[in-house]
């Protein structure tokens, strides 16, 4: 199928007082739900460490980045990770390259504090989120959708740089309350789902 698209999707191991990260429990529902019969859907659940976070997305982006850059508009990366502040579905429209002082689940911290040394300190999706969170609040789902420009200094504003980076701003992150805090696993499937569609019918349209 000439316009089959590709579209990986993370979720995050547990850590700290998120002993069930939801983040990866919405990735499954996700992978049950599927994006339809035009998008072959890749799920990973991804660790939270800094070092095998760069070294998944290297190998990820190197797998899944066509060569051709106009074909690059059919693949999209979409990050989810857990936020105990979260009662929405947040769409994190930017990446930060500085701040990772937190350590990880090895008790790592990059001694940089950053992503890229001499990288841009903050790289934008190609993706509007305000326009994506407009028309899934639309469709009225029953999930609360809201867009946010700090995804945190941690392991998701790191792999969301990471991503950006690699992939050329063919990347999303997308933030989830804890599990029934308020939303069950399955809204947040159907959330993760539409907030997807509604990415890839952008991503058609802006280079149609």
């Amino acid at each position: 199928m000439a316009n089959k698209k590709t579209v990986i999707v993370t979720g995050f191991e547990p850590f700290g007082e998120h002993a069930v990260n939801s983040s990866w429990v919405a990735v499954q529902e996700l992978e049950q739900l599927g994006l339809g019969e035009t998008v072959d859907l890749y799920v990973y659940e991804v660790p939270v460490e800094y070092q095998a976070v760069r070294s998944l997305l290297l190998s990820l982006w190197n797998q899944h980045k066509p060569q051709v850059f106009k074909e690059l508009q059919n693949t999209l990366a979409v990050h989810v990770g857990v936020s105990g502040s979260a009662t929405a579905v947040t769409l994190e429209q930017y990446g930060h390259n500085n701040g990772y002082k937190r350590p990880d689940n090895r008790a790592f911290s990059p001694a940089s504090q950053c992503c890229i040394e001499n990288g841009p300190d903050c790289i934008s999706s190609v993706l509007d989120m305000d326009t994506v969170c407009k028309r899934v609040s639309d469709s009225d789902i029953g999930v609360a959708v809201s867009v946010s420009n700090d995804a945190g200094s941690y392991l998701c504003d790191y792999t969301y740089y990471m991503s950006l980076y690699r992939g050329e701003g063919h990347s999303a992150f997308v933030h989830v309350p804890p599990l029934e805090k308020p939303y069950c696993s399955k809204d947040l499937g159907r959330a993760l789902q539409a907030v997807i569609q509604e990415m890839l019918n952008l991503l058609e349209r802006d280079c149609a």
